[in-house]
């Protein structure tokens, strides 16, 4: 059973917003691969993943909707080989982030064992509009005002 989060009468159309929220919540909580979020100025971030033994062929980013998923498929080339101890497994992730309404993925790269992506986050104009306030039966644009 869920709570729904905007059930004040006063959260107009936030329905996405809980949806949003609610898919959050079934993200995997592995903390395979590890990541860092930063900020890279007033409205760029930078996601920051450790995939060290990964190859670019062994990556995908896609953005599904408002979720942004990282997959990583290592192929296991351990045939022949005879480890004494293996304590670098060949395993496979992903891992997703909900992104908010607007955010744009700008770029990614591989350096280091490290795979970066950068997001832009567009600020947002402030709207101000007056409401006009008619009185019945008047004329409101060339048209009769109707209640």
């Amino acid at each position: 059973m869920s709570t729904r989060l905007f059930t004040s009468p006063m959260f107009l159309g936030f329905d996405h917003l809980e949806q949003m929220l609610e898919r959050a919540s079934k993200i995997s909580s592995d903390g395979y691969p590890p990541y860092n979020i930063e900020q890279t100025g007033t409205a760029g971030l930078r996601i920051t993943l450790a995939v060290a033994g990964f190859t670019m062929d062994d990556l995908q980013i896609t953005q599904e909707d408002n979720q942004l998923v990282i997959r990583g498929r290592q192929n296991d080339d351990a045939q022949g080989r005879v480890f004494i101890h293996r304590g670098i497994a060949a395993r496979q992730f992903q891992r997703a982030f909900v992104l908010a309404e607007g955010i744009e993925v700008k770029g990614a790269w591989l350096d280091s064992g490290l795979l970066h992506i950068d997001l832009a986050r567009p600020m947002p104009a402030t709207k101000v509009r007056t409401i006009r306030i008619s009185q019945p039966g008047a004329v409101v644009d060339g048209q009769p005002d109707a209640d």
